[in-house]
Order: structure tokens, then sequence, then C-alpha cells
């Protein structure tokens, strides 16, 4: 950790504590509404105003319910959950995904009321490591969570590329798939996602709102036809059901290894958190100390209105908005599944393509029924390139990066980071070269982000347990669990230590170079190189998240 002050653009400024802090806000009447407040508050925090505020409630809601669009994420993922464990696996497997995903995300919502700033889960495993091991805690963090939502980026943008592939496979008798095709349209939506993030980010709120009303609007629009033409499943289908096609041994096994199909869309409400930045001088605080209730007063977050406030109830809204949709369309979904062998053999590589195929008989209306969740989950790309290359951004900032001061830099044009979105974009379109050797494993990656995501949550929400049960103060925000705290935060550890043990299993026996799951084995390699990069240059270089502002600076 770093010592009792810090050498900062040529000032010694000493870490104080948020009490402190708070203060000296006091003493000098910092009772003012509006921007000036926030940069002020900013300001005595340790950090720079730096990037507009773009996003109200209603928006951050959209935003962040679109980046998750868990029934479009369902149907997308639909094959694993149908192959291991089946209707039974899907149905009761979503139950428990959407009451463990509410509880990690209230656990996660309340960390994000005292600190909601872009860095969010390494900031977080700062804050409330023991002393002593804060620095190198959050280094691990910050290089698990940005190279999760890399993971995010790429997998979101493969499945829109293979499944637009699909919809031509399905249109054209003729056409000859090839994977490297896959791989060019993945760098095509990449290529757009970029410009709507830089020079399009002005529009970015409006189409993420708007992705968010179509979020709703085409659940309805698809379900009504969905259910109305489909042959009707029986109940018995839809509720007891089991399938066991990946010829495990152990059908509780196969039921487990289904869930990626429920987890996988569940992924990713943390990432209005980076969209916003705020920092408390709590993160540099051997012993942090609780903070007043001033910190919901004014708008803290620099692209996050009122962010201890909004960026907590928006993830929590949006989990429960999202896990009602999916529920919802899940059952449409297997009482209208029709014949599902024919659907798991399906050309086009997706069951929910020949699904709705086989409701409409119609090549064109299955197209536009499609077409529809692409709009969705295409949006959602531009949501989850936008929070990536955030939480890079703040990551270099704190020099967690090789070439940080480079990545860190922000525009002063359009007072975005472009660099690190050009970042985000380039390693992508790197990643989608594994495409064109093997679809197999550039599948894993799905289950790859979402087992180094829900690590990432695991992380900072066992720390904040601890210190609830070793009844030490801790700094509540305006959103406080209360006394369910405790068991809430026990059941999100319980709920995600198991999920993740199941994930990178393969999804067939017996197991082979084709069908491995490389998930584990490229999950270490990233902590082996992560741990590598601390004693070559974490331990000199990185002291935890830094202080930006000196003490003349700040008057």
């Amino acid at each position: 950790m770093a010592s009792d002050s810090m050498k900062m653009r040529g000032h010694n400024v000493p870490l104080k504590t948020a009490e402190d802090t708070i203060a000296e806000a006091d003493h000098e009447g910092l009772q003012r509404s509006g921007s000036n407040q926030d940069e002020m508050f900013l300001a005595r925090a340790g950090k720079k105003q730096q990037m507009n505020r773009n996003f109200g409630f209603i928006a951050t809601v959209a935003f962040s319910s679109t980046l998750l669009a868990t029934w479009e994420g369902l149907s997308s993922s639909f094959q694993a959950g149908l192959n291991n464990g089946g209707p039974v696996s899907l149905v009761y497997g979503l139950i428990l995904s959407f009451s463990g995903t509410m509880a990690m995300s209230a656990s996660l919502a309340e960390m994000a009321s005292i600190l909601p700033i872009a860095g969010a889960q390494y900031h977080w495993t700062a804050q409330f490591a023991p002393k002593g091991w804060s620095a190198f805690a959050s280094w691990m963090q910050g290089w698990i969570t940005v190279f999760a939502w890399q993971a995010t980026v790429s997998s979101v943008t493969f499945l829109v590329a293979t499944q637009v592939q699909g919809l031509v496979i399905l249109n054209y008798d003729s056409y000859t798939p090839e994977r490297w095709h896959g791989t060019m349209l993945m760098w095509a939506l990449m290529a757009l996602a970029f410009l709507v993030n830089t020079i399009g980010i002005k529009l970015l709120p409006h189409v993420e709102s708007l992705a968010g009303v179509c979020h709703v609007l085409f659940f309805f629009a698809l379900l009504i036809p969905l259910v109305y033409l489909s042959p009707q499943s029986t109940p018995e289908f839809v509720f007891t059901k089991f399938l066991n096609e990946g010829g495990w041994h152990s059908n509780g096994i196969s039921w487990c290894v289904g869930l990626l199909t429920v987890t996988f869309p569940f992924i990713g409400y943390d990432g209005v958190v980076h969209m916003s930045k705020f920092n408390s001088i709590l993160a540099y605080c051997a012993q942090p100390t609780p903070m007043v209730h001033r910190l919901s007063q004014g708008r803290t977050g620099e692209e996050v209105s009122n962010a201890p406030t909004t960026v907590p109830r928006s993830m929590v809204l949006t989990v429960f908005i999202n896990g009602i949709l999916a529920f919802g369309w899940l059952i449409a979904l297997l009482f209208s599944v029709g014949d599902y062998k024919e659907a798991l053999d399906s050309p086009t590589g997706y069951p929910i393509i020949e699904v709705f195929h086989s409701a409409t008989k119609s090549r064109a209306g299955a197209t536009a029924m499609m077409s529809a969740i692409l709009v969705v989950t295409f949006a959602t790309d531009f949501a989850i390139l936008a929070s990536t290359s955030r939480l890079t951004w703040a990551f270099a900032r704190d020099n967690g990066l090789p070439f940080s001061k480079f990545f860190a830099h922000i525009n002063p044009t359009f007072k975005i980071p472009i660099r690190a979105i050009c970042l985000v974009t380039i390693v992508t379109i790197l990643l989608s070269l594994i495409n064109i050797a093997s679809t197999t494993a550039f599948n894993a990656v799905l289950s790859l982000a979402t087992l180094a995501l829900n690590i990432s949550y695991l992380i900072p929400v066992i720390l904040f347990f601890m210190k609830r049960v070793r009844k030490e103060p801790i700094p509540f925000g305006p959103f406080s669990l209360g006394p369910w705290g405790f068991y809430i935060n026990l059941f999100a550890i319980v709920y995600t230590i198991f999920i993740c043990i199941f994930l990178p299993f393969p999804p067939d026996q017996p197991v082979t170079k084709v069908n491995m799951n490389y998930a584990s084995p490229v999950f270490g390699a990233v902590l082996v190189f992560a741990l590598v990069d601390w004693f070559v240059r974490g331990k000199r270089l990185f002291v935890g998240p830094l202080r930006e502002v000196a003490e003349d600076e700040i008057r």
C-alpha cells in the first residue's frame, strides 16, 4: 500500500480520512447543487472531473437493461441447457440463477452506493481487503475484471455475427458457410460499435434508451406470435422432462453443466458502475471510517447523475426486470420448441432460429423475428464496449496495465477514453481470429466470460462479508441492505461458488481436444500473466487507486 503521503505532480499529498474530506467541504460551505458541487467533491476525494455526465436514471436503467438483455441472451445460449438437463435444467436452473443473481447484484449495489466508480470491483477490493494486501488484491482483481469484460465483448460480438450468418444459411440454400465469414462479420460489427462509442457518443444514451424500449416491446411482439403459431409442448415436457444429450454418467452433473444457458444472460449487470466515476478517499485509508449521507446529495458520477443512488438502484432493478422477462420467455419458448432434436440439429447453429422457422413456416417470418433479437443484442454490444473501455481506462489510470499512461488518456474534444476504446476493439478483433481456427475453442469464450465475471463479483463480496462477520465499521452509502445484508451476502457467495465449479465443464462426454472447454486453462493463463506482471512491474508501480489532485489544485 501507499505510504502516508504520495507525491503527485510534484506535490506531497497527505492521505486524509473520508471524515476529514467531508469536514473540509462543510467548512467551505459546499452546499451548492449541480455539477460544481460534484466536481469539488471529486477533487476533495482525490479525483478530477474528466468525463461528461450523459446518463440520468432512465437512461441508466435502459443502458443496463439492454446490456444485460437476458431473454435475448437466453435465446442465443438455449442450446447448452437444452442439451444438458433439458427443460428441467432450464426452468429450475433459471429460478436458481435469478435468485442468486438478485442476491449478488444487491450485494454489489451496496458497495456501488459507497464507491460508484468506473473501476468498480477492483476499487472495492482495494477498499475492503485486509491491510497490507490491498494493492496486490486490487491488482489481481483488476486484471480479472478487465479480462472478464473483454471476454464478454468478444462473446456478444461473436453471437451477433454468427446469428447473422445463421440467417444467411436459413435464407440461401446455395450459401456455403465458412468460419472466416463469421470473423469478418465480427470486424464489421466492432467497427460500427467503435464509431457509435466515439464520434457518436452523444447519441449513445438515446440509442440505449431506444434499445431499452425495444427490449420490452420486442419481448411481447415475439412472444405472442411464437405461442400462437407454434405446436404446443405438454406441461409435462416443460416442467418435468430431463435430457442428457451430453453423455454424462450422472444426471446431476448434466443438470449443472446446463446452467450455462441460464447464467450467461445474467452477467454484466455491473456495467452501469463502469460508466460512473466517483472515487472516494476511503480507497486509500488503512482503516475506513463511516461516510455521511452527503454522498447522495450531489451528482457524484462523472457519466451517471447522482451515482450513489442511481447506480445501485439501476443494478437491482435491471436484474429484477430482466429476470421476469427471461422466465416468461423461457416458459413460452419451451412450450413452443416443437421437435427439440430438430432444433438442436439446426444447420444455422442456433436452435432459436429453427424454433422461429417451425412456428412461422416461413423463412421471412423467422428472419424478421430473429432480427428483432439481433437489434437489441447489437445495442448490447454498444453498451458493453462502452463499459469495458471505461473499466480499462480506470485500471490504466491507476497504472494497472502496460503502457498505462497512454491508455489512461481522455480525449479533450469528446471527453471520453478513445484510446481505451481502441484497445478493447483491437483485442476483440484479434480474439475473433480464433473462430477461423476452431469454433469450438471460441465458444468457450461464453463460459469464460461467465466464469471470469462471476469470480470478479465474488472477491469483493467475500471481503465485504468478512467485514460484516468481524463487525468492523462499514461506510454505507444511501443504498444499504440493513440487517438482511449478512444473509444476502452469504447466499450470493454460496451460489456463485457453486456455479463457478461447473462453468468450466465441457458440454459433452467423452472429452476430446475438439469439445474441450478451454475456459479454465485460458483463465488460469491470465492469472499467471497477472501474477508475473505484478513482480515485474506492478510491485514497483501499482499502489492501488491513485489520487490525481494535489491540495493546491483543489483550492
